[in-house]
């Protein structure tokens, strides 16, 4: 299986780059997209809303982030999805284990799932 993009939207630049060294090992992505807030991302995908090569397949999306954290981004690409021309699968990583974020990340129709840090290769 080979995946065009993934996008990581995370402040914590070590686990950026721990990341995408962990992505890279797999040898199935072609393009590592790196944001260090839910903003910036919001806005890449806006400008780039009908060019499916550039939009990513995969959102690793942290919750706790400056300027527009994950729950503020989801309100906004929910407004915005159905203008992309792809269908982008978003997983919530975080560190925090509460119930009430695990929760309020699986009851958004747009992520995929809920991710606990630090992901690893199994």
């Amino acid at each position: 299986m080979k995946i065009n993009t993934v996008c990581i939207v995370d402040d914590d630049r070590v686990y950026q780059l721990t990341t995408s060294k962990t992505i890279e090992k797999l040898n199935i992505v072609e393009n590592i997209l790196s944001f260090y807030d839910g903003e910036q991302a919001y806005n890449y995908l806006a400008e780039h809303v009908t060019d499916t090569e550039l939009l990513p397949d995969i959102i690793l999306l942290d919750i706790n982030m400056p300027f527009m954290d994950a729950w503020q981004f989801l309100e906004s690409y929910g407004k915005m999805k159905n203008l992309l021309r792809k269908d982008i699968v978003i997983y919530v990583i975080s560190s925090s284990i509460s119930d009430h974020d695990i929760q309020k990340a699986k009851s958004d129709d747009n992520v995929k799932d809920y991710l606990i840090k630090p992901i690893g290769i199994n």
